[in-house]
């Protein structure tokens, strides 16, 4: 995987969905030489369409293009202004795109005319800062956007965030307050409430950044479980060796555009662009 994915690369090629062909048979034991090819490519969960952003004379995203397959985690690599955390308020609804599209399964989320509320209710979001109420128990933490925003009844909603706590192991912790939780707990906490809604997409915005690097594993180690179960992950990420093991894709940015999109293999270890490789020499995974 080389060189510069600009505009003209919609990075569809690197999409993980499967293509299956099957053969019919006109009789018993008879094979028909004009076999059906079956095709089977769902629709990626997340679809980014030349999507650019300015800020003011600043070009900062220049028509990224690639799509996340359905239970595909992808990490979003680059250094600090290449516009990873941009793109990642842009599928969060929390930046406007200039031009281009992002689509959400079958919704078009930069379409001004749809209900907002309702697409951040299909995207899970977790910060570098955990953002938890320091007067409000674990429970209501979790609990408060899906009983408030979404309208959830207090006892489904309780219901749902005890088996999430339970699922990252700090049931136990469910009437403690934020100071009585250590970082990496602190976190774990906002990847449940960020699950709350069973989002079809969950993003997570260098989430280890804020963790003394005692606590980064114990995050690290809930990702790598929420991947096995099947969640939908786009991730941006300063670990690369983490990104190396758990992503199923890598998409590297360097000013703004896509400079690699492929396996953590293909991009991080067999590269034959320099800067891609100078990039990575700086890191061990």
């Amino acid at each position: 995987m080389s060189g510069i994915i600009d505009d003209t690369n919609n990075g569809t090629a690197a999409t993980a969905a499967s293509v299956t062909a099957k053969t019919t048979a006109t009789t018993a034991g008879t094979t028909d030489p004009t076999a059906r090819l079956v095709v089977d490519n769902p629709a990626p969960v997340l679809r980014l369409d030349g999507v650019r952003k300015s800020f003011g004379a600043t070009q900062v995203l220049r028509g990224i293009s690639f799509e996340v397959a359905r239970h595909e985690v992808v990490a979003l690599l680059g250094p600090s202004g290449s516009g990873k955390s941009t793109l990642m308020k842009c599928v969060n609804l929390l930046e406007r795109v200039d031009d281009g599209r992002i689509w959400l399964g079958d919704t078009d989320i930069t379409d001004p005319r749809e209900n907002q509320d309702r697409i951040r209710a299909r995207i899970g979001v977790v910060f570098q800062q955990f953002n938890l109420f320091p007067h409000m128990t674990v429970l209501r933490n979790v609990t408060l956007a899906a009983i408030k925003v979404h309208h959830w009844q207090r006892d489904r909603a309780e219901a749902r965030a005890l088996e999430l706590l339970d699922r990252i192991g700090m049931r136990a912790k469910a009437n403690a307050y934020p100071d009585q939780l250590s970082g990496g707990q602190q976190q774990r906490v906002a990847i449940a409430r960020a699950l709350m809604t069973d989002p079809e997409l969950l993003l997570l915005d260098e989430i280890t950044s804020a963790l003394d690097p005692m606590l980064v594993g114990e995050v690290l180690t809930m990702v790598t479980e929420l991947k096995s179960q099947g969640t939908t992950i786009l991730m941006a990420t300063h670990e690369m060796s983490f990104a190396h093991e758990a992503a199923d894709r890598i998409v590297l940015m360097r000013g703004g555009v896509i400079a690699e999109n492929g396996t953590p293999r293909q991009v991080m270890d067999e590269s034959d662009d320099p800067a891609t490789r100078e990039f990575f020499a700086h890191f061990r995974h």
